[in-house]
């Protein structure tokens, strides 16, 4: 067991008979009044973020976890299918665990989260950013560079992006994989 002085951001536990990990934290010891801890921590079963207040030297039950480097390898009707880079064992990993499954190329590598407890997984961590090939996209027009206006485009993956007019078809881009936006045309 572990106590809310172990809480730290990534910290992974067990509350409410789900596995939440911490995404901010503050421990508050006001004037007057017992110290405690403000978290805002998201289920990696739902990916609901939730928010609560501990007293301090609360007791929480921490879960054990593992990040793997995995190579993807293929989807059929079993799930995404990844390869551990290092002991390459073969897992098959449902599209729920996966936050953005559009976004996912045949060998990307991404981060696997282990339960070690019972070795499953937990969640799958895309790069923050990534670089794809628009593949459709209605022509920009010249000149088209003033406003802030975006337009729909496919990458190689067939997910949708939005992106500014003067990207056209054949131009590689950056996306944000946590919010599936364009951040800028890649560099070469």
């Amino acid at each position: 067991m572990a106590t809310t002085s172990d809480i730290k951001n990534g910290f992974t536990f067990k509350h409410n008979q789900d596995i939440y990990t911490i995404v901010e934290f503050q421990h508050v010891k006001p004037g007057k009044g017992p110290a405690f801890v403000r978290t805002k921590f998201k289920s990696l079963s739902t990916g609901k973020v939730l928010t609560e207040t501990f007293p301090s030297g609360h007791k929480i039950e921490e879960v054990r976890v593992e990040r793997h480097k995995m190579q993807y390898l293929y989807k059929d009707d079993m799930g995404y299918h990844f390869m551990n880079n290092e002991t390459y064992d073969q897992a098959a990993i449902a599209d729920y665990l996966i936050e953005n499954p559009g976004m996912l190329r045949e060998g990307d590598t991404v981060e696997v989260l282990y339960n070690t407890e019972n070795n499953s997984p937990l969640t799958v961590d895309l790069p923050q950013y990534i670089e794809m090939e628009i593949t459709y996209t209605e022509p920009g027009i010249k000149g088209d560079t003033a406003t802030n206006t975006l337009k729909p485009a496919t990458v190689e993956t067939g997910a949708e992006v939005r992106v500014p007019l003067f990207i056209n078809a054949g131009d590689r881009i950056k996306i944000d994989t946590r919010t599936n936006t364009y951040v800028s045309r890649a560099k070469d």
